[in-house]
């Protein structure tokens, strides 16, 4: 038989999957790493400070009515524990929206030895603990990429 906590979290994960399926509605990614909106910001004119990037986030967040066409959103580390002008938590302009936040987990693709040009993903090391952190903030879903490539004139 499943323990307490157990059964706390899986239907947690039950309900958390339904919403984010809802019909009509999508996952906004707004999980861009620091590097990724330097170059947005940099196509802007913008100065890629936290403030900035603060601002930023919490424009999306607040944009009226998005929690009617959003039902989750990826969030970078950062932006999982960061907040607004005013103080609030970037979380808690999601949730206000009915928008479930999530994160991203993985921690960017190396190239890997000795391979013509294939990846991995890091992150592995130390998720269990991370995971438990983005959870007690608030998030409800991860997040990871990996990309695989597949050359049919190599098979």
């Amino acid at each position: 038989m499943p323990a307490r906590d157990e059964l706390k979290y899986q239907s947690e994960l039950i309900q958390t999957a339904h919403a984010m399926c809802t019909p009509g509605k999508g996952l906004l990614a707004a999980d861009e790493s620091t590097g990724t909106i330097k170059k947005r910001f940099d196509a802007a004119g913008i100065e890629n400070t936290e403030e900035h990037r603060a601002a930023y986030r919490s424009l999306l967040f607040t944009a009226p009515d998005a929690g009617k066409y959003i039902s989750g959103a990826i969030l970078f580390e950062e932006t999982l524990f960061q907040k607004n002008a005013e103080g609030v938590p970037m979380v808690d302009l999601l949730k206000k929206q009915g928008i479930i936040p999530g994160i991203k987990v993985d921690k960017g693709l190396v190239q890997l030895a000795g391979t013509d040009g294939e990846t991995a993903t890091q992150g592995l090391d130390g998720l269990a603990e991370r995971c438990q952190k983005y959870y007690e903030q608030g998030a409800r879903f991860a997040k990871w990429r990996t990309v695989v490539k597949i050359d049919e004139a190599k098979q």
